[in-house]
Order: C-alpha cells, then structure tokens, then sequence
C-alpha cells in the first residue's frame, strides 16, 4: 500500500501537465511543479495575472519569450484555456 501511495504521489505532477496547469488561476505549488518555472518566474506570473491570451503572458512577463512558452505549453501551461500557438 505505501508504495501505492508513493507511486500517486510521484507522478501527481505529471497528471496536472497532462491535465494543464491554467496561468491565471494555478496555485504557486501548480505552477512551480511546471518544469522551467522556479520560484521568481513563478512570483512574476502571479504578480502580472490575469492574462487575456498567451500575446498578453509574453508582453508582460519578462524571462518568457516565444521558445519558453512553447516549452511551457508542451508541459501543460494553459492561458485562457490554450495552448501556445493554437
């Protein structure tokens, strides 16, 4: 039972990246699980939300640029439901 236990816990990450993780309305814990947001670019999204597209997140957020964002969103990053790019 505990490495039941252990194995869900593991892998919650990866189930909200699958899931999608929404910049407007994820905790700091959602969006720092998101590989490639440390705690400062983290503090930055949460300081500039909301965000109306992923044009709107990339204006206003500085340290993400069009590679990052592609990198989030393949990760599970969502901005208003979207994926980056669609």
């Amino acid at each position: 039972m505990r490495r039941r236990a252990w194995l869900l816990w593991a892998a919650a990450p990866v189930a909200l990246a699958q899931v999608g993780v929404e910049a407007n309305t994820a905790t700091r814990a959602q969006l720092e699980s998101l590989p490639g947001l440390g705690p400062a670019l983290v503090q930055r999204l949460l300081a500039a939300r909301p965000f109306a597209d992923w044009p709107d997140l990339l204006k206003r957020v500085s340290g993400i640029r069009s590679a990052s964002a592609r990198k989030l969103s393949a990760a599970g990053l969502r901005v208003a439901g979207q994926a980056y790019g669609d």
